[in-house]
């Protein structure tokens, strides 16, 4: 026990530095709370909806939220329900089971309604593509109006994708 604590004591603490600032990071930090009051007028509330993914993509959704990347102070929220959601965040291929509760959860999100579709699966229905088991990606079942690839996109790319969608869409503010 004595060799363990001295080689912990010996050692100090080894932790990985932190992350060097990131430049598109701070560009979107600045670009998306302006995109969001110009053009929803508001804070963005997002629904988010897991089509049938391996949750890769929900781990980056959940790092936005962390205190580095920080959407709540750029003005965008999760919320529970469709009806109260500006945006669907679409993870994963569509799994037959669930195509009918993605339809259902795109006609509850009140108009003018935006659609993400995140990662792969979700942009071109990645490994999984069209089965019988699986729908593929995203916009063969809902519209979509922006896709943002990867496996799984980075937090950078997710918030990327939402101002992309902000932008382009001209929406009057909700006031």
């Amino acid at each position: 026990m004595y060799q363990l604590l001295k080689q912990i004591v010996t050692a100090g603490i080894v932790t990985e530095r932190p992350p060097l600032p990131d430049q598109a990071l701070r560009q979107l930090e600045q670009q998306l709370p302006d995109a969001i009051l110009k053009h929803i007028g508001r804070a963005l509330a997002i629904r988010h909806v897991d089509a049938g993914s391996c949750n890769g993509c929900e781990l980056e959704i959940h790092a936005c939220n962390s205190p580095y990347y920080n959407l709540e102070a750029l003005g965008i929220k999760f919320v529970a329900s469709p009806r109260h959601a500006d945006m669907l965040l679409v993870t994963g291929p569509v799994s037959r089971n669930m195509a009918v509760a993605v339809k259902r959860t795109y006609d509850a999100t009140p108009d003018p309604k935006l659609v993400v579709a995140l990662g792969d699966c979700g942009c071109t229905g990645g490994i999984f593509g069209e089965s019988y088991a699986s729908c593929g990606r995203v916009s063969n079942v809902i519209p979509v109006d922006v896709a943002v690839p990867g496996c799984p996109p980075t937090p950078t790319a997710i918030m990327q994708g939402i101002l992309t969608a902000i932008q382009g869409r001209d929406r009057t503010p909700v006031r």
